[in-house]
C-alpha cells in the first residue's frame, strides 16, 4: 500500500485534504526546502514554524557553542555576547516571517521563570562560550530571559506561540545513551506547571508582549488548571487568543482527548476551539485529525443523546465545522490559506 500514490506524501496531502502544513524548523535551518516549493507550488501550502529550544542550552556547552556557531553562518553576523545573539536570533526569525512563518513552537518541561535579568543571563552565555556548564538553575533563568524575548518576537508580528509542557525526559539514561535523545524513554511529568505558566504570561501580558498562544499540557492532572488560566489572559483582540490545546503525545487517544474537551467546554468555550493537532512530517498520523473528528462529534452526539446541550444542527453543526477547520484558519492566519 504505501507503494502505491495513494499513499505517497501527495497522495496523503491530497487524501486529507490539506490545506496548510506547518513544518518544524531550527533557527539555524537555510528553508531551501520552502523556497523550492514555494516556486513549485503543490495542492498544499507548506510554511515553516520557528522552534528556537536549542538556544537555551547553555547547560550543554559543547552542543550549544556549536549551534551558535552555525547561527553566526545563518545569520550572516558575529555573535560575542547575548546582545549579538538576540540580534542574530531577531534576524533569523524575520527570514522565517518573510518565508510564510506564522507559529513559534518550544518544548519545555515547564514553563521558565520571569526573574532573571538580561544582565544575568550575558553572564552565563558568556561562561557557556568559554565551556562553562550552567547549572539547572542558570539553565532555568537563561531559558526565561530568551523566552521573553521570544514572546515579544512573536506580538510584534502577530505570530501564535505555541507551549508543549509536561514531558519527563531522557528517563532511560542507559538506553537513552545507547540509541541518543528523543528513542522512546520520555513520559507524563509531575512537575508544578501553572505558577510558572501563570507568571510568565502575566509578565508578557504585563510588557504588553503577550503574543496568541496555544498551551499544550501532558499531564491530565493539570487540565482543569490549563483550562481555567487561559481566561485570565484573554483582552477581545482576538476570539480565544490563549487556547488549551488537544490533547497530543501521550494523550492524543479517545479518553484523553476528551478528558480535555470536557475540562475546557465545564470552564470555557469550547465553540472556540481551534482543534487537533498532528505531526505535520509524519505523515502517517494524518488520520489524527478524522479520529479527533469522530471523537468530537461522538462527545457532543452523546450530549445531544442526554437532553445537556439541543438537539439543533442548526446550533450544533457550524460550532463542530469550526472546531474541525475553521477556528484553527482564523486563529492562526496563514498566508494563504483561503
Amino acid at each position: 500500500m504505501l507503494a502505491t500514490d495513494e499513499l505517497s506524501v501527495h497522495g496523503i496531502l491530497r487524501k486529507f485534504k490539506v490545506r496548510a502544513l506547518c513544518t518544524t524548523d531550527d533557527p539555524i535551518d537555510d528553508l531551501r526546502y520552502h523556497a523550492h516549493i514555494a516556486k513549485n507550488p503543490m495542492g498544499t501550502i507548506v510554511l515553516p514554524a520557528f522552534r528556537p529550544d536549542k538556544a537555551m542550552n547553555v547547560h550543554q556547552p559543547e552542543q550549544f557553542n556549536a549551534w551558535v556557531d552555525a547561527l553566526e553562518q545563518a545569520a550572516n553576523l558575529s555573535i560575542r555576547n547575548l546582545q549579538s545573539l538576540l540580534d542574530a536570533l531577531r534576524k533569523r526569525h524575520d527570514f522565517f516571517h518573510q518565508m510564510g512563518s506564522r507559529l513559534s513552537d518550544h518544548g519545555l518541561n515547564a514553563a521558565p521563570p520571569v526573574h532573571g535579568t538580561e544582565n544575568e543571563a550575558a553572564d552565563i552565555f558568556e561562561r557557556a562560550r568559554n565551556g562553562q556548564a550552567a547549572d539547572a538553575s542558570e539553565q532555568q533563568l537563561f531559558a526565561g530571559v530568551l523566552m521573553r524575548f521570544f514572546g515579544r518576537l512573536d506580538a510584534e508580528k502577530g505570530w501564535t506561540k505555541q507551549l508543549h509542557l509536561g514531558a519527563r525526559r531522557g528517563n532511560n539514561t542507559r538506553m537513552v545513551a545507547r540509541l541518543g535523545p528523543d528513542t522512546g524513554f520520555d513520559s507524563i511529568g509531575d512537575c508544578p506547571q501553572i505558577d510558572a505558566l501563570g507568571n510568565f504570561l502575566n509578565a508578557l501580558d504585563a510588557d504588553n508582549a503577550l503574543p496568541r498562544m496555544v498551551l499544550y499540557n501532558l499531564n491530565p492532572a493539570d487540565n482543569y488548571a490549563f483550562a481555567t488560566m487561559i481566561g485570565n489572559f484573554m483582552d477581545g483582540s482576538i476570539p480565544g487568543k490563549i487556547q488549551f490545546g488537544s490533547g497530543w503525545w501521550f494523550l492524543d487517544q479517545k479518553e484523553a482527548m476528551e478528558w480535555q474537551m470536557n475540562a475546557l467546554s465545564n470552564c470555557g468555550l469550547l465553540s472556540r476551539f481551534v482543534g487537533m493537532l498532528t505531526d505535520s512530517r509524519s505523515f502517517m498520523s494524518y488520520p489524527r485529525h478524522e479520529y479527533f473528528r469522530r471523537t468530537l462529534c461522538n462527545l457532543i452526539g452523546n450530549d445531544i443523546e442526554a437532553g445537556l446541550i439541543p438537539n439543533s444542527d442548526a446550533l450544533v453543526g457550524p460550532m463542530v465545522r469550526n472546531i474541525c477547520f475553521a477556528n484553527a484558519k482564523n486563529f492562526l492566519n496563514l498566508p494563504g490559506v483561503e
